[in-house]
């Protein structure tokens, strides 16, 4: 069996924010049922075990939401208890949490330094740009909280990274944000395209990501982040990271840049599976863990067919001379509102933009960093 990663929402949709942009929230209003409330310890433990049954050399268990701090620290309590149970096999087990910060505290980080937990936490760049999106449910600005979050991580040494939302008005303000982050020596950012919801126009919202405006805003990311590579000064950002890494001739790391889907596994807390994050829709429910197994699920007609729709990729894409970094881009952005085939990705005239001005640069990285790894090796 091969390695295996696996997302879980133990708190379903339930969330302690109410962002503006929040995919999760539009997906979860769409679906016969909008949260499944918070997963029990049955449903976690048939996960633990079923997964380090199936898994060889390691298993990667990521928690999202919702926000998955909700359900409570007891509950990766008895995670960890779990994985101790059921790691008959030995494996190298990771643990990640991506958060929005708010209900975390002493006890908490001194939990996720203990049990080396990966965490992203979620900070769209500083206070004014953050509050714009990122509230509360009386309609207050989460920035402060999240830094006080921050602030503990430091103090106790938890790993963690930057997740920041692209919405149209950060993509203006890009310098700020950058700038924001390096001073505070936020050494791995990822950078993810606010997603309008699925069945609806790209573009509507304030909020939405213009394809103006996300041309600019990687262009302008791309110049400061490059500036300061070459100066040795790195922030290490996922998305330029991984486009280095295919301008060296190896696969993405990113699932979005690579192609096509593959089917991940995504638990919903009832353990209902899903095929990915942005489509835990009723249309494309796999099974459930406690009736279900993973080569049961991976080979399911649903999940058959989730993959099978990826594999279309549009005649300009393919003739696109930039589609070696592309790929198409993620599945997500393809949607037909007709519910036809995938079409070209929504940032497709972004990305053209983009790769024109950076392709050199891009390519000369990888060059520079393949023949330093030669010279290592």
């Amino acid at each position: 069996m091969p390695p295996l990663s696996i997302l879980i929402k133990p708190s379903s949709s339930d969330c302690n924010l109410r962002c503006r942009y929040c995919f999760y929230h539009s997906i979860s209003e769409n679906r016969n049922i909008k949260s499944y409330g918070f997963m029990n310890k049955d449903v976690l433990e048939e996960i633990v075990k079923k997964s380090l049954q199936y898994a060889d050399e390691f298993c990667t268990f990521a928690f999202q939401g919702g926000e998955p701090t909700l359900v409570g620290l007891d509950f990766y309590k008895q995670l960890i208890e779990f994985q101790q149970k059921y790691n008959t096999k030995n494996l190298k087990i990771n643990n990640t949490l991506q958060t929005n910060g708010i209900a975390i505290d002493d006890e908490w980080a001194q939990f996720l330094v203990k049990n080396k937990f990966l965490v992203g936490i979620s900070l769209d760049g500083n206070k004014d740009i953050h509050d714009l999106s990122r509230i509360d449910i009386k309609n207050n600005g989460s920035f402060y909280s999240v830094m006080k979050t921050i602030k503990l991580f430091n103090k106790y040494k938890v790993e963690y990274n930057i997740l920041c939302v692209v919405t149209s008005y950060l993509a203006r303000h890009i310098n700020k944000v950058y700038n924001f982050f390096k001073k505070n020596n936020f050494g791995y950012l990822q950078f993810i395209p606010c997603l309008d919801p699925l069945d609806e126009e790209p573009g509507r919202y304030d909020y939405s990501l213009k394809l103006n405006r996300y041309a600019y805003f990687l262009k302008n990311l791309f110049d400061l982040w490059y500036k300061d590579f070459i100066n040795d000064d790195i922030l290490d950002i996922r998305y330029f990271g991984n486009l280095i890494q295919m301008a060296m001739g190896y696969p993405a790391e990113s699932c979005g840049m690579m192609g096509q889907c593959v089917c991940y596994y995504v638990f919903e807390a009832d353990g209902g599976v899903y095929p990915c994050d942005f489509y835990v829709t009723d249309e494309w429910f796999l099974g459930n863990i406690k009736s279900h197994g993973f080569e049961e699920l991976r080979n399911s007609t649903v999940a058959k067919k989730f993959v099978e729709v990826s594999t279309h990729v549009n005649k300009e894409c393919v003739d696109c001379q930039y589609f070696a970094l592309c790929r198409g881009g993620c599945r997500r952005n393809r949607e037909s509102l007709e519910g036809k085939e995938l079409q070209l990705n929504y940032y497709c005239s972004a990305f053209k933009e983009f790769f024109a001005y950076t392709e050199e640069r891009i390519y000369g990285l990888a060059y520079r960093l393949s023949r330093n790894y030669r010279r290592i090796n």
